[in-house]
């Protein structure tokens, strides 16, 4: 099918301006990919970089859920058939994929895309074409926050916790439960690192209280002997951390190095299965944001527990909370399609999506609403610890 229809783009411009000043102009919405029997979607995760141990788990999710809904006879009867490409964590591998993608693969959606610098390289690609932004494994702002005057923005949505409430709600429970005077931050020099800096900082400007350390880090260093050296001397009593997997790791051991006893908070990405299996000692006590919590295959039940067992059998591995959020980032999507019927256009799909229509997972998550004025999932954050080696919730429910 075209990308463009004349009278279609006609007809929906009519419609935009009937509702209001809201989206003046038309979004052009792609319906290619939609065939009577398929739709193609497509995504690119790392899988040989820096967070290749969020890009594998991430894909595998993914795989599963589109195995699932393929086997019980597709959307609508339509299957899925989802196109994966390796952005090594590199935003110039990343615009590259998503060229592909659109040009040669003819994708409808891109789904789950990973990273905050890699997703915001290649973004504009996306929408040039009118294939929609779905559910990107990034919390920051550019990914949800849009222009109602720059129509084809219009077609990004998040269902994960955002970096700056989630930061800001975590550290405000932090400050007021332990009554912390000197917080820090050591943040990646990122998009990703820059949403968490901007949550520290608008919570304690918030609160009056003064920051006593911040420090960065390059993308894909390894080594932060410096960064915690000057937070020690600097006598910071809780370091906020906008860190991933191994930086995480590599920052709690140098403390524990120092002999510098100090509490660590991470965000979002730092909760995750990973952290204490690889980290061990070294990150016991660790909290972090969270937005729900980590099943484990000995306590869970139901749905939840056939879910692990089948990924295991799946992949050999056991399941994790990347694996979690790329299964729903599919599951949401075909919830989504389906409910926007079988005759399928590109622009029913971004009406589904619109119309506030909640969809629950069946990990207990809080629920996935979006409108037509917000295309941010939700804000609702927990704060868990690291406690024996395993992920406890310490306080649910907290609102920025």
């Amino acid at each position: 099918m075209s990308r463009t229809s004349g009278a279609f783009g006609l007809a929906f411009g009519a419609l935009a301006l009937a509702c209001g000043p809201a989206f003046a102009q038309a979004t052009k919405v792609t319906n290619e990919g939609i065939s009577a029997n398929e739709i193609v979607i497509g995504t690119h995760q790392d899988l040989s970089g820096p967070i290749k141990v969020w890009g594998v788990p991430v894909s595998n999710g993914m795989k599963m859920a589109v195995e699932e809904i393929n086997a019980a006879g597709g959307i609508n009867g339509r299957k899925l058939r989802m196109i994966l490409e390796d952005n090594g964590y590199d935003p110039k591998k990343a615009v590259l994929a998503s060229q592909k993608m659109v040009e040669r693969d003819k994708i409808f959606a891109m789904i789950g895309p990973m990273g905050s610098p890699t997703v915001l390289a290649a973004q504009d690609i996306l929408f040039d074409a009118g294939v929609l932004q779905l559910f990107p494994l990034t919390a920051a702002e550019f990914t949800f926050k849009f222009d109602p005057n720059k129509p084809q923005e219009r077609l990004k949505f998040n269902n994960l916790l955002p970096y700056v409430e989630s930061t800001r709600a975590a550290l405000k429970y932090m400050m007021d439960w332990k009554h912390f005077q000197k917080p820090c931050i050591m943040h990646q020099d990122d998009e990703y690192g820059k949403n968490v800096l901007d949550g520290f900082n608008q919570q304690l400007e918030a609160m009056k209280i003064h920051a006593a350390s911040v420090t960065s880090y390059k993308r894909g260093a390894s080594d932060f002997s410096a960064q915690v050296a000057k937070m020690k001397a600097d006598g910071c009593d809780l370091v906020v951390l906008g860190t991933v997997i191994r930086e995480t790791i590599g920052a709690m051991s140098e403390a524990k190095k120092l002999g510098w006893d100090v509490t660590f908070l991470g965000a979002t990405p730092t909760n995750v299965l990973e952290v204490p299996t690889l980290g061990k000692d070294a990150v016991e006590g660790l909290y972090a944001a969270s937005g729900f919590e980590i099943p484990y295959e000995d306590t869970a039940k139901g749905k939840v527990k056939d879910w692990l067992v089948n990924y295991k059998k799946m992949f050999g591995t056991d399941a994790n909370t990347q694996a979690i959020i790329g299964y729903n980032a599919i599951e949401t999507f075909a919830f989504y399609v389906q409910k926007a019927g079988k005759d399928l256009t590109g622009q029913k799909v971004l009406d589904s999506l619109e119309s506030g229509e909640k969809f629950n997972d069946i990990f207990s998550s809080p629920p996935t609403k979006f409108s037509k004025t917000d295309h941010l999932a939700n804000t609702i954050t927990q704060v868990q610890q690291v406690k024996n080696g395993r992920w406890v919730l310490v306080k649910d429910n907290l609102m920025f």
